[in-house]
């Protein structure tokens, strides 16, 4: 098989040494499995920057979508009612979650190349008192916005409502201070910023609140608080684990603080994402978000106007000389998207700009 880096939001292009920890198949019930898992619980609690008294880190199999599915059908109680701020489609995949679970949800719809309305969120806070939760998208990949979520944050505890954030592209490469911001709930992925490899989601939960979600969960498997009672007890998944995943994402941990920390690691992607927009705007390509509210995430940029212009054709030609991108997942422009963590560095975006030049060489004008 060829081998070629993911310029792509996650899964990403990890380190040798992460994937080299994965060749040990690790017993689930060992007891030095359960200190990994509870090693890991607590250095995601430092990386929120929160205290172990006040908030607590659930690992749940599965994707993403697991994490952000198991936190709204398990804390939202079946009285409760969520204001769902969107820009992109997993603020729409959100929506849906409620809709499967038959949670009321007023979902405020913003384009996805603007950020939610902080004004349009109070308005329905104030006219509909019955919400008791409020949940936003931090990095939403689909354009590769950065949302602000500490006004929004800000909004949610000043009318006393449990806030719920989906930081699936942003948690470890981006500052994010939990407590502070005044989130309650946190999702995000094993194979994002911190750079392991699908699995498991993580959620990192306001303790007391997780407390009082027991009883209220709607699924079995995705339940949030009898998962989070059995790690608490010793450290153990209530289901098969993936196993190598953990290992992996141990392992991923490490090499963040190796690396110098969130801090350092944001210095990097956005140095990627400065590269990337400055060169590609050089050959031509407009990013489809505003330059202030560009994340250091994933870019997506507009077809190039008046040429003969084939997202496949030029996909296969970028990955025949060793790198993947993403399609667009817009409805209303036809774009692209170019992801740059992982590892990644200054000098595969440089070689990425050469290999856009030449593709775009070939293409004819209409």
């Amino acid at each position: 098989m060829k081998n070629y880096k993911l310029l792509t939001p996650g899964p990403l292009t990890t380190t040798e040494t992460v994937k080299a920890v994965m060749m040990f198949d690790h017993c689930t019930w060992d007891e030095d499995y359960k200190g990994i898992t509870q090693e890991i619980r607590r250095k995601l609690l430092e990386l929120a920057q929160v205290e172990e008294t006040e908030y607590t880190a659930v690992l749940m199999q599965g994707s993403g979508t697991f994490g952000v599915e198991s936190v709204l059908s398990s804390v939202v109680p079946a009285q409760g009612k969520v204001l769902l701020l969107s820009n992109g489609a997993y603020g729409e995949r959100a929506a849906k979650i409620c809709q499967y679970h038959k949670i009321p949800c007023i979902h405020i719809s913003q384009a996805y190349n603007k950020t939610p309305d902080a004004a349009e969120a109070r308005r329905a806070l104030e006219e509909h008192p019955e919400i008791t939760h409020v949940m936003m998208i931090h990095s939403e990949t689909t354009s590769g916005i950065l949302n602000d979520i500490q006004s929004i944050g800000d909004l949610a505890y000043a009318h006393g409502k449990t806030f719920i954030v989906d930081a699936m592209s942003s948690f470890g490469a981006v500052d994010i201070p939990v407590k502070d911001w005044h989130i309650d709930f946190l999702v995000s992925s094993a194979n994002k910023c911190i750079q392991g490899v699908p699995g498991f989601s993580f959620i990192l939960a306001n303790r007391k609140l997780l407390m009082e979600s027991q009883g209220c969960a709607r699924s079995l498997s995705l339940d949030l608080y009898d998962q989070w009672q059995g790690m608490e007890k010793d450290g153990k998944w209530r289901y098969t684990s993936p196993t190598h995943t953990v290992l992996a994402f141990r392992q991923a941990l490490k090499e963040l603080e190796q690396e110098g920390g969130v801090a350092a690691r944001h210095e990097r992607y956005q140095k990627n994402m400065d590269a990337l927009v400055e060169n590609f705007e050089a050959l031509g390509f407009k990013l489809y978000v505003d330059r202030p509210w560009q994340g250091p995430i994933i870019a997506t940029f507009l077809y190039p106007q008046g040429k003969h212009f084939d997202f496949k054709d030029m996909y296969a030609y970028i990955k025949e000389r060793g790198y993947a991108i993403y399609p667009g997942k817009l409805t209303d422009a036809d774009t692209f998207r170019i992801g740059v963590i992982g590892e990644i560095y200054q000098e595969d975006i440089q070689r990425l700009t050469e290999i856009m030049k030449s593709y775009m060489d070939t293409v004819k004008e209409r």
